[in-house]
């Protein structure tokens, strides 16, 4: 067997909008070669513990992860977090703030589909995700577009996202949330390390750059949604900036015959990075 030297540090599982177990994505990143893989969920660490368990099963390392929803300059900005203490009641706390915006989310992107027309309620919702959800997972769009699915409104989910639910669609919502800088001091604050998620979808390389003299960690670098020239630009930023170099494919699943954004492993960097998110953060100029 090929030495085990690299890792997926952008994942989704059913404590949010992912699809699969926090231990299946384990086993698909032991299946994918990799030596490590973090679970990322938006705003909770609720499926860390059974990813653990089974990382310990396959001799694969699993990163305690988040990914926090922010907003900056009217648009969602995610910062993720690597090796907190989640245990970290504090942190916790701040999460379960965090869910609490994203139901309010949920419940406006309802009232206004039905606005459209459209037969669909909360209940329908969460009478989809019942079966998969425990305390502390997240409800998310995904999860609204798959009713949608169901019904016939849309034909895939990214039609869903397209029409009603994505950014500036017919039925899009954007409560109130914190800010980055913010998001990056909580993560730091409960031991971990922050990271900016994908940047090159935000389409605003002025902001990027405000952020990371926000007090950032690192820069997602390599994503499933970057170009070639995204990942040279954003190597070049992490690089002037001595920020920690990540990649992820950001897998959320299988929907409607489709993986997003991209299987396990798909963009993966060396395994030697999770000893540099582990240190105390160097004090820079």
């Amino acid at each position: 067997m090929s030495a085990r030297i690299e890792a997926d540090l952008h994942t989704h599982t059913t404590a949010s909008d992912g699809t699969q177990s926090p231990a299946a994505n384990v086993q698909m990143a032991f299946d994918a070669g990799l030596g490590a893989i973090a679970i990322t969920d938006h705003d909770t660490v609720s499926g860390v513990a059974e990813a653990l368990l089974a990382g310990r099963e396959l001799g694969i390392e699993v990163v305690p992860g988040v990914e926090i929803s922010t907003v900056a300059n009217g648009q969602d900005i995610h910062v993720l977090g690597y090796y907190m203490d989640i245990h970290n009641e504090q942190f916790l706390q701040r999460l379960s703030s965090l869910r609490e915006t994203r139901d309010t989310r949920n419940n406006m992107i309802i009232e206004r589909l039905q606005q459209l027309g459209l037969d669909i309620t909360m209940a329908e919702v969460l009478r989809e995700v019942e079966n998969i959800k425990s305390k502390g997972d997240t409800v998310g769009r995904p999860h609204i577009a798959a009713v949608l699915l169901n019904k016939g409104y849309v034909s895939s989910i990214s039609e869903a996202f397209d029409r009603y639910l994505g950014t500036g669609a017919a039925a899009y919502a954007n409560p109130p949330r914190i800010v980055p800088a913010k998001a990056i001091g909580w993560i730091q604050e409960a031991g971990g390390k922050a990271v900016l998620a994908h940047p090159g979808i935000y389409h605003d390389d002025a902001l990027v750059e405000a952020i990371v003299h926000q007090g950032l960690d690192g820069i997602e670098v390599y994503h499933s949604d970057h170009t070639p020239e995204d990942e040279a630009k954003y190597l070049s930023l992490a690089q002037r900036s001595g920020l920690l170099i990540t990649a992820g494919s950001d897998f959320h699943g299988e929907r409607g015959g489709v993986v997003f954004h991209a299987p396990i492993g798909s963009r993966r960097i060396g395994i030697d990075v999770l000893q540099s998110l582990k240190l105390e953060k160097e004090q820079r100029s």
